[in-house]
C-alpha cells in the first residue's frame, strides 16, 4: 500500500504540473499572472487526481495483466 501511495503522489505531481502548464499557457499565455493561476490550477488538480490515482491505478494495472496474459497466450499457440 505504501508503494501505491508514493507512486500516486509523484505521479500525480509530474502529470498535473505537465497538464495545468499546458493548458494555462495555451490559454492564457504567460501573463504576470500565469504563475499563480497555474499554481492554482496544479494544486487543484493534484488534490483530485491523487485519490483517482489511488483508486484507479490498480484497476488499470489489473487489465494491463489481463490484456497482456490473453496476448502472451494468443502468440504461443501460433
Amino acid at each position: 500500500m505504501k508503494h501505491r501511495i508514493v507512486f500516486a503522489l509523484i505521479m500525480g505531481a509530474i502529470t498535473t504540473g505537465i497538464i495545468s502548464f499546458t493548458l494555462i499557457s495555451v490559454n492564457i499565455g504567460f501573463t504576470d499572472k500565469f504563475y499563480a493561476i497555474w499554481l492554482r490550477s496544479w494544486g487543484m488538480a493534484y488534490l483530485v487526481v491523487v485519490p483517482c490515482l489511488l483508486i484507479i491505478a490498480p484497476k488499470i494495472h489489473g487489465f494491463v495483466n489481463l490484456i497482456l496474459k490473453e496476448k502472451q497466450i494468443s502468440s504461443e499457440h501460433k
